[in-house]
């Protein structure tokens, strides 16, 4: 296995703007919040010129995340780096491979989020998609709980899951949802072909927009002698293994 990076905080207005300077992944990034002005406008500006996604947060959080001298600004290096989606897309096509691609519209338990990237893993996932807002950290911690699947599995984020989930389907991608919310069994569904599968958070399911991409939507049998629903890393083996069953099947 590669050797798992340990979760690194960066924080100080110059060695802030370094990072951002040198290219480096940001994860999370944290402002202190009122009227910015100076250094910390500049390093704002940074943040929007980088795609960068931050909070603004009372000066006693960034106190209790380090222990240094902040001066008002922190941000998360990502422990894995991230991919295009076109490129990811491109190369599946190039090799003759259907894409397969997992989107996670809203997943932020980190455990959850490294046991998806496991077993997508050994579905033959070609990558996850998630969106910047409302999504598990890339932390060391989800490496971790991934057995290092999140250093093999390619990540891509988008700030507009809507847009991105448009930009599979111009691609060929069939969008299907994993959903309680439908009477159509995921063993009946057509998942054949170019597939982009679609899990939603663990306590609201899919958004709104989300759903209404969807070419089609599935729901995973239970028994009625159950407990009513299934962690969604769990689910989401049994829908990506069904995908892979059916290429098999096929091949």
């Amino acid at each position: 296995m590669e050797k798992i990076k340990k979760d690194t905080f960066v924080y100080g207005i110059k060695p802030v703007m370094e990072a951002l300077e040198a290219g480096k992944t940001i994860d999370k990034a944290w402002l202190m919040e009122g009227h910015l002005q100076g250094q910390l406008l500049e390093v704002m500006k940074l943040f929007m010129a980088n795609n960068v996604i931050w909070k603004s947060v009372p000066n006693e959080r960034l106190n209790h995340l380090v222990k240094g001298n902040h001066q008002g600004v922190i941000v998360a290096i990502s422990a894995v780096e991230f991919a295009s989606l076109d490129n990811v897309i491109a190369d599946a096509y190039e090799k003759g491979e259907d894409p397969f691609i997992l989107v996670l519209d809203g997943v932020t338990d980190v455990r959850n989020f490294g046991a998806i990237a496991r077993t997508a893993a050994c579905a033959g996932v070609h990558a996850i998609l998630v969106p910047e807002k409302g999504s598990a950290p890339l932390s060391s911690d989800a490496v971790r709980t991934s057995a290092g699947a999140l250093l093999k599995v390619p990540v891509c984020r988008t700030q507009s899951l809507y847009h991105s989930i448009k930009q599979l389907k111009n691609s060929g991608l069939k969008i299907v949802g994993s959903t309680e919310k439908t009477a159509d069994s995921l063993y009946e569904a057509d998942l054949s072909g170019p597939v982009a599968v679609i899990m939603g958070s663990e306590e609201t399911g899919l958004s709104a927009d989300t759903w209404k991409q969807c070419d089609a939507l599935v729901r995973i049998p239970l028994s009625p002698k159950g407990v009513g629903s299934l962690n969604v890393s769990v689910a989401t083996g049994l829908v990506t293994y069904e995908v892979l069953r059916t290429r098999i099947s096929q091949e």
